[in-house]
C-alpha cells in the first residue's frame, strides 16, 4: 500500500471517528449550546409568549393547568405605576418587587453583552438585539409590558455598577424605540448592578454583563 493510500485511509478513519463522537455527545445531551448571538426572532417569541391560552367554548370551561395565568389586579396596578418611569426613579424596593413579579413570568436571558465598562452594545450582540426588536413587534407580543433588566459583572463598587447597569438597560430601550418604533412606556428598564450575577462562580465573566427581558403580561389599554 502506498503512502498516499495510507494517508487517505487515515483521513477517512478520522472523519468517521469525529462523526461517531458527535453522535455520542448528542445522545448524552452534551452538544454546545446555541450561542447568544445566534438567537432567532422565533426563539424569543416562543420564550416570551409563554403557555398558550385555550379558546373558550363555554363559560363553564376551565383553562388547563399550564395556561398562562391572568395578571393579578395588584400586580397590574404596580406595573401600571412604573410604566413610563425613568430607570433612575425606581427605588430599591420597587426594583426588588419587579424582580419578584418577574420570577413567575415568561422570560429570556439573551446574554446581550456590552463593551467593558461601557453601555455600548457589543458588536457580537447586535444581531440578538435586532432579533429582540422584531420579536417584540410581532402580533404575539406587541402591546405587552416588558422589563429590560441590566446587569454588570462584579468588578467595581456597588454604586458604579448600579449606574452602569441602568445605563445598559437604557441603551437597549433606546435602540428598540428608535429602530423598531416600540412604545417607550411598554419597556420598563431597571438596573441591578452586580447584585444578581448569572454566574456567581465567575464574578468577572462576560456572561454577567447582560440584559434579561421579561414579559410581564400586562397589556396596554390599546392592545387589550
Amino acid at each position: 500500500m502506498t503512502a498516499k493510500t495510507n494517508s487517505t485511509h487515515a483521513v477517512g478513519l478520522t472523519a468517521v471517528l469525529v462523526a461517531a463522537s458527535l453522535v455520542a455527545f448528542a445522545s448524552l445531551g452534551l452538544t454546545r449550546a446555541v450561542a447568544a448571538e445566534d438567537v432567532t426572532e422565533d426563539q424569543i417569541v416562543r420564550a416570551l409568549a409563554g403557555p398558550k391560552k385555550p379558546l373558550t367554548r363555554g363559560l363553564s370551561m376551565s383553562p388547563p393547568a399550564d395556561a398562562a395565568p391572568a395578571v393579578a389586579p395588584e400586580q397590574d396596578k404596580f406595573l401600571q405605576s412604573i410604566r413610563g418611569r425613568s430607570t433612575r426613579s425606581l427605588s430599591s424596593a420597587e426594583r426588588e418587587e419587579i424582580a419578584t413579579v418577574a420570577k413567575t413570568k415568561p422570560n429570556i436571558d439573551l446574554e446581550i453583552t456590552f463593551d467593558y465598562n461601557s453601555a455600548n452594545i457589543s458588536q457580537k450582540s447586535m444581531a440578538s438585539v435586532q432579533a429582540l426588536g422584531r420579536a417584540l413587534t410581532s402580533p404575539d407580543l406587541k402591546g405587552s409590558t416588558f422589563v429590560v433588566a441590566g446587569h454588570t459583572d462584579a468588578a467595581g463598587a456597588d454604586a458604579y455598577n448600579q449606574d452602569l447597569s441602568e445605563r445598559r438597560a437604557d441603551s437597549i430601550k433606546r435602540y428598540l424605540v428608535e429602530k423598531f418604533g416600540i412604545a417607550g412606556a411598554d419597556l420598563v428598564t431597571v438596573g441591578y448592578g452586580k447584585s444578581k450575577l448569572k454566574d456567581p462562580s465567575q464574578p468577572l465573566a462576560e456572561v454577567n454583563r447582560r440584559v434579561q427581558v421579561v414579559n410581564m403580561q400586562s397589556k396596554t389599554a390599546a392592545a387589550k
